[in-house]
């Protein structure tokens, strides 16, 4: 049991769970962990900052850049990034007094891989 705390994304990727739904039912343990990343990206703000981060030139942002599109103090921040990099979807780099952040490759497919539609034959 993962006591509560939100369960990588790369932990899923490494793993046989998250078919798609129409292949395959979720089994508990993947259900579980599909929903604690869900619940990581269940956030306007964390989401914001994905958007942000993604858009951005060279698909990485320095967190001195995020409070003022947010809207938000900069300790607020900082606790939705550190949520978004234990959940595996965002990669923190510190390049002196600054953090970067760039977004984990692959990341949000594991989470919208096992919420794809079928395609239809």
């Amino acid at each position: 049991m993962y006591a509560g705390r939100v369960i990588p994304v790369a932990t899923i990727q490494g793993e046989a769970c998250c078919a798609p739904l129409a292949e395959a039912p979720l089994s508990a343990d993947d259900a579980e962990a599909l929903a604690r990343s869900l619940k990581a990206l269940a956030d306007p703000a964390r989401l914001r900052i994905l958007s942000l981060v993604a858009a951005s030139a060279g698909g990485e942002l320095c967190v001195c850049e995020l409070p003022a599109p947010l809207g938000l103090s900069q300790p607020t921040v900082s606790h939705h990034l550190k949520v978004l990099v234990e959940a595996g979807f965002l990669e923190r780099e510190k390049r002196g007094t600054w953090a970067w952040f760039r977004l984990v490759p692959g990341s949000l497919d594991a989470i919208t891989r096992p919420l794809a539609e079928p395609v239809p034959a």
